[in-house]
């Protein structure tokens, strides 16, 4: 029999189901390819073509022996139907590890510049829970190596050390299979930014013989900490510091204001040789007041300070009043007092309300940190510190804030730090179109 009377006698089709059932998860946008893998596939695409084919069965059962073609058609029915990875993100107590993070500390300043960090690079991708808690946030996953992945992360941005453990949920004797729950507990460093320290005296002389009142300027992988009266530095890592671990002295609580009268700069001849020094920094002469004495007496103190390069008289700074100070710290008490200056300058105070209309700029967030008066200071205050310092927002994906890009710019006599819009990213936002699906994406 020829090909085309063979076509016309002969269904090569028989058998061959003409309808097809396809579970689409709604939640991740996936396909369920038999028996328990979900793939990612759009509309029309290679991924979803091989889905269905997959699902045709008697395909290879067709005549043998002569070449035809027939065209059929096939109607697929898509189901909605939940996979497990979701299911679980949903019911939001299902979780094999658990990440906690803590950081015994006055501020919060470290925690929000390492959630920005974990944001940029999507260490929390994987968790299928976020919590704050009172010290710090707990991250859930389903799997162990992905709890483990991000205690790695932390442990490359910030100085830390963590603690494992794990607890047994159930056992199956007659396989011997064992289901446990993870526990890794991360234990920030307590400095933070700005904390005024008193090193252990062996720390300070394995740290190039730096003084041991210093100031912590930066906290990135490490601890940078500045002797504001000879600029030099040195960092301090996580190992160092679990080593010798010591509390800070003072943070930005404890501070006092002062009014700038006189600055003098330092000559070179009198600043430190053959140690490493901040070139950031200018070394200067300072005469301040207390706030509090202005118009009742003019007692002025004089001090050295590594901020030369920000202050002038008239202006206003934070930092700490050693003449009235009541310290309990073991290490402090042992400084003889020619050590320890009258007042140690911290930073310099600009307008809150002219840096507040020139920030034109917002973050992201992964959970709600925020919940009291006293941390939205804090934020603030870490907003400012990005403001300020370049090299610490080099981490952070700063996003352009639509409802502030208008508004008329505002020029002040005093240079605020503020950041150009050359360093900020275009938000994302998914746009509705008219019937009420989701359209193509925009920048906004």
């Amino acid at each position: 029999m020829c090909v085309a009377c063979l076509r016309t006698k002969e269904d090569i089709t028989e058998g061959i189901p003409k309808q097809g059932v396809l579970y689409f998860c709604q939640s991740c946008e996936r396909y369920l390819q038999p028996p328990s893998t979900w793939i990612a596939a759009q509309l029309e695409s290679r991924e979803l073509l091989s889905v269905c084919l997959k699902k045709l069965k008697g395909l290879n059962r067709v005549q043998s022996g002569a070449v035809l073609q027939q065209i059929f058609v096939v109607e697929y029915v898509v189901q909605n139907n939940m996979c497990e990875n979701c299911h679980r993100v949903e019911a939001k107590d299902f979780w094999r590890a658990v990440v906690q993070v803590r950081q015994k500390a006055d501020h919060k300043k470290t925690f929000f510049y390492l959630e920005q960090l974990i944001l940029k690079h999507r260490a929390h991708s994987n968790t299928v829970n976020i919590k704050p808690m009172a010290d710090g946030l707990d991250f859930y996953f389903v799997k162990q190596d992905d709890g483990r992945k991000l205690v790695d992360f932390l442990s490359a941005v910030v100085p830390c050390k963590y603690a494992t453990a794990k607890e047994l949920v159930s056992h199956d004797v007659h396989n011997n299979t064992y289901n446990f729950k993870h526990t890794f507990s991360v234990d920030i460093v307590p400095v933070c930014k700005d904390n005024i320290v008193c090193l252990p005296s062996k720390l300070a002389q394995h740290l190039g013989s730096i003084s041991r009142l210093c100031i912590c300027y930066r906290v990135t992988h490490c601890i940078h900490l500045i002797d504001p009266a000879t600029l030099q530095i040195a960092e301090m890592s996580s190992q160092m510091f679990w080593r010798m671990p010591f509390r800070p002295l003072v943070g930005p609580r404890n501070f006092t204001e002062f009014m700038v009268m006189n600055v003098e700069r330092i000559e070179g001849k009198d600043k430190p040789h053959r140690v490493p020094s901040s070139a950031k920094h200018l070394l200067v002469d300072v005469w301040v007041a207390r706030m509090s004495d202005l118009g009742s007496n003019d007692h002025q103190f004089h001090t050295r300070s590594h901020l030369g390069h920000l202050l002038h008289a008239g202006d206003t700074v934070l930092g700490y009043d050693f003449t009235c100070c009541n310290l309990n710290h073991p290490e402090f008490e042992q400084l003889p007092a020619s050590r320890v200056p009258d007042v140690m300058l911290v930073k310099k105070v600009f307008d809150r309300t002219k840096r507040n209309r020139r920030r034109k700029w917002k973050l992201k967030h992964m959970a709600d940190v925020i919940e009291t008066e006293s941390q939205e200071n804090e934020y603030v205050e870490f907003l400012e510190d990005l403001e300020e310092d370049q090299d610490l927002r080099q981490g952070v994906n700063i996003y352009k804030d639509a409802g502030k890009l208008n508004a008329e710019e505002e020029t002040d006599d005093e240079e605020v730090p503020f950041i150009s819009l050359g360093e900020m990213l275009e938000d994302l936002h998914i746009v509705e179109d008219a019937t009420g699906g989701e359209g193509d994406p925009m920048m906004e």
